[in-house]
């Protein structure tokens, strides 16, 4: 990854990035990359490129990345609803992104755009920080979108033996268990009803929550509380609030819970790393996060 180039008077050399997306104002990214950079004697300017506040379709990634490499961004934060439709205008994409089919990350390196995916190294980051010794043999992933995608992957590469995709959109959950599955021919990766959570859940390890439910906008819990019940294990990738609904039903039967907090912060983290070739400390990247939450 190259800089943009040294700042005024021989200060330190500046990288500018960007995050495309839909109502990504309040986003947290840009202060965790800025303190980041500034913290390790780097400077790093991160602008939100919100296409709700533009008047912009969806669709318009395709004109705003190249615009972006041509006004000189060294690379790109990419979130909903952008994380496919971003592919065609892409010289290329890593094998990871490749295997999930959607990018959050793009680089403009040596003039290629090139497409990456840090939500499943972030995932899986935080799962191996949160729950080391938790039990892999099955896991019910609930949400087929491009979180959910993300983490599908995250989850085998993580080793779980048994995957199980759950959506209310069952053509979707089916196409993610099929698409990511037959990457891991040694795994067994199904789709399932999301209708019958009781169904879902029965000899289930783990359930790994990835839709909008939850969030401060859309409350509620995808599961009702009576189904969780240890030994499972419930990771949520809900960070705003942390403790969502969820989270908050299996602590209270005595499940052991992963918030999204460290993927939201680790992916981050992995994405800094790809802007600026340098290494990020995601313990302290991890406090000022939180930082962050409490001041709002």
């Amino acid at each position: 990854m190259s800089e943009t180039g040294p700042g005024p008077n021989g200060s330190a050399p500046s990288y500018l990035v960007g995050l495309i997306g839909a109502g990504v104002g309040p986003s947290l990214s840009p202060p965790m990359h800025e303190r980041e950079a500034a913290v390790s004697g780097r400077r790093l300017i991160y602008r939100t490129i919100d296409i709700t506040d533009l008047e912009l379709p969806a669709e318009s990634v395709a004109e705003l990345v190249p615009a972006a490499r041509r006004l000189g961004f060294n690379g790109l934060n990419i979130t909903h609803p952008c994380k496919r439709l971003v592919l065609p205008v892409l010289d290329r994409l890593t094998p990871d992104a490749a295997a999930i089919g959607a990018v959050n990350t793009v680089v403009f390196d040596d003039g290629a755009a090139i497409g990456h995916n840090t939500d499943w190294s972030g995932f899986a980051r935080s799962l191996e920080r949160g729950l080391p010794h938790a039990h892999r043999d099955r896991v019910v992933l609930l949400g087929a979108g491009g979180a959910g995608a993300a983490v599908a992957y995250a989850l085998l590469m993580s080793g779980v033996r048994t995957l199980v995709v759950a959506d209310l959109d069952a053509d979707r959950a089916a196409e993610l268990a099929e698409w990511v599955g037959g990457r891991f021919p040694d795994t067994r990766c199904e789709s399932a009803d999301a209708a019958d959570p009781g169904r879902l859940l029965a000899g289930a390890d783990g359930l790994v929550h990835a839709t909008p439910v939850g969030m401060a906008h859309h409350p509620g819990t995808p599961v009702p509380p009576e189904l969780l019940r240890p030994p499972l294990w419930v990771a949520d990738v809900v960070y705003r609030p942390l403790r969502t609904e969820l989270l908050t039903s299996a602590e209270e039967r005595g499940c052991a819970t992963l918030d999204g907090g460290g993927m939201a912060v680790f992916q981050a983290a992995d994405a800094f790393e790809l802007f600026t070739g340098r290494t990020a400390d995601r313990d302290r990247m991890l406090a000022h996060f939180h930082e962050l939450l409490a001041a709002e």
